[in-house]
């Protein structure tokens, strides 16, 4: 009797348990308390001029991705705008049809529908991504409803938290992430959430090889790869390879640890760098001295790899090199 009695209790037990587990999801589809109840169906205009309902044009029955952005900002915005435009490459053919991107300016006052078009065309802005404005207090009672507003953003550098919300409408399911992550972790986490198979790398665990990750290269590839290549041309920002030929080490230091102070003080290179890349901030990646340091050393390594591969390849016809050099 006693035994049967455990086995009765043990079987209670995990009933109980996969009832928890099973509520949240089940009661996110059949309810959706994150649906057309939650949300204030707000009017916005995208960079288009055309005049959309936030809930019942650009939510209802779809998969999102939502930042707060303004176009004035000196921090974080280019950065965010830079990934996630590294990350609408990245989903291809899927935007547009299985996600949708959706920016929200919170200084509507001065990011017309003007203003917003020529900042999404410096980021190669495509198909299933809108830049929107709108009324300020509709935006900002929006902008607490999505969780992407805090108190404290009136006291912060950047004036909002650099974060992303994903959201099917379908389920009900949104989860917040950070923004400026590694557009590769970015997608990859996009295909998770939203159950995209074909995108999540099929390779194992035990198939991975051991990390040789120098804080250099790390540096580089997690704040900078986003807007630069070395030796493979511009992206939104210039080719860095031979940086540290072209201009002085103690130049690159400055630019890269105060890029804000070095243009707004007339700096000529700044301001051509300014100019040439369509006004696309740099922003202010707060590196101290020894990440700067480091990272001036590996751009350095890098174009010696790069100048020593271009010797190594085989020459090319003279009208070759007439080509190249126009």
């Amino acid at each position: 009797m006693a035994m049967l009695l455990l086995c009765w209790k043990a079987a209670l037990k995990a009933m109980l348990v996969a009832m928890a587990l099973a509520l949240p999801w089940q009661g996110a589809i059949a309810g959706n308390q994150w649906g057309a109840d939650y949300f204030p169906d707000i009017v916005l205009t995208t960079q288009d001029g055309d005049k959309v309902r936030f809930y019942d044009d650009l939510v209802k029955g779809k998969n999102v991705a939502v930042n707060v952005i303004y176009t004035s900002c000196r921090d974080e915005c280019p950065l965010e705008t830079a990934r996630m435009a590294e990350v609408q490459r990245l989903l291809g053919e899927r935007m547009g049809k299985d996600i949708f991107f959706l920016s929200i300016s919170i200084d509507p006052e001065k990011d017309t529908p003007k203003v917003l078009k020529a900042y999404a065309g410096k980021f190669g802005v495509g198909p299933g991504w809108l830049f929107l404005t709108g009324n300020k207090g509709d935006i900002k009672v929006l902008t607490r409803k999505l969780g992407l507003s805090r108190s404290s953003d009136a006291f912060s550098k950047d004036g909002h938290a650099s974060s992303l919300m994903l959201g099917s409408d379908t389920n009900g399911q949104w989860m917040r992430n950070s923004a400026v992550d590694n557009p590769r972790f970015l997608a990859t986490t996009m295909a998770n959430f939203f159950g995209w198979k074909d995108v999540v790398p099929t390779a194992s665990y035990a198939q991975a090889r051991p990390l040789d990750l120098g804080r250099a290269q790390f540096t580089f590839e997690s704040r900078c790869a986003s807007c630069h290549t070395i030796g493979q041309g511009d992206r939104i920002g210039p080719d860095l390879n031979q940086v540290t030929v072209r201009r002085s080490p103690a130049w690159v230091a400055r630019y890269l640890k105060e890029p804000e102070k070095v243009l707004a003080e007339g700096d000529p290179s700044a301001v051509g760098l300014s100019k040439r890349y369509q006004q696309v901030r740099m922003p202010n990646l707060r590196l101290g001295d020894e990440d700067v340091a480091a990272l001036i050393r590996y751009l350095d390594e890098q174009g010696k790899v790069a100048v020593t591969a271009q010797q190594a390849a085989p020459p090319q016809h003279s009208h070759q090199h007439k080509e190249a050099g126009r």
